[in-house]
């Protein structure tokens, strides 16, 4: 399998190559300072860096094309100015209707997740003000997933610890799971996202993830 990983240098995405590459798969990294990922712990024929921009759709076309997955760990500034996330989606998502690839699994945050009131947490009168710059590019997105052809899954995260995974985490469908520690660890997050590639679990649905 060949998956295609936008955000590929990021805290999270550095961790999908890494575990996609011990799985055996084949990975083409894709970011704009992508040099700085190629190292000798990574090294590997099945890896083909691509520097591009998100924002270009020939650069995004030519990552996608022939591929058979996506991941998107797309990052950003968390005032959301730099609109990486919404609108690199929005050019991600065109690109792999053209090419008819269909399956991707992007990352989000828990803001998008569901309520037992039936709205969104982000949309909570409580939720957190210095969240939502972040939160509101995570709902673009989302909505641009929701609204597309594609076999998407999003994984709502909590605040991302910069470690390694030791796969002790709990996973639910649109909602927040119980129990909820409110942290995952980067490399369980790479776990879960490559586990919802393998086995489409989780398909036109968002993923609450913690920590146990």
């Amino acid at each position: 399998m060949t998956i295609t990983v936008f955000g590929a240098t990021g805290q999270v995405g550095k961790h999908v190559v890494s575990q996609a590459l011990a799985l055996g798969y084949s990975v083409r990294a894709f970011g704009r300072s992508i040099e700085s990922l190629i190292d000798k712990d990574i090294a590997s024929d099945r890896l083909v860096a691509m520097k591009g921009y998100v924002f270009e759709e020939a650069d995004v076309y030519k990552a996608i094309q022939g591929t058979d997955a996506v991941i998107s760990v797309l990052g950003g500034s968390f005032d959301g100015k730099d609109r990486s996330r919404s609108l690199g989606m929005k050019n991600i998502i065109t690109q792999m209707e053209k090419t008819g690839v269909k399956r991707i699994v992007a990352l989000g945050g828990m803001g998008i997740l569901s309520t037992e009131d039936g709205v969104l947490l982000i949309e909570q009168p409580d939720y957190p003000e210095q969240y939502k710059p972040v939160g509101l590019e995570h709902l673009a997105a989302f909505r641009s997933l929701e609204a597309s052809s594609l076999d998407w899954t999003f994984i709502c995260s909590p605040d991302i610890l910069d470690q390694p995974g030791n796969r002790q985490y709990i996973t639910s469908a649109n909602y927040a799971p119980k129990p909820n520690q409110y942290q995952i660890a980067a490399g369980d997050l790479a776990d879960c996202m490559l586990q919802a590639i393998s086995n489409r679990q989780y398909v036109v649905q968002r993923v609450g993830i913690s920590r146990l």
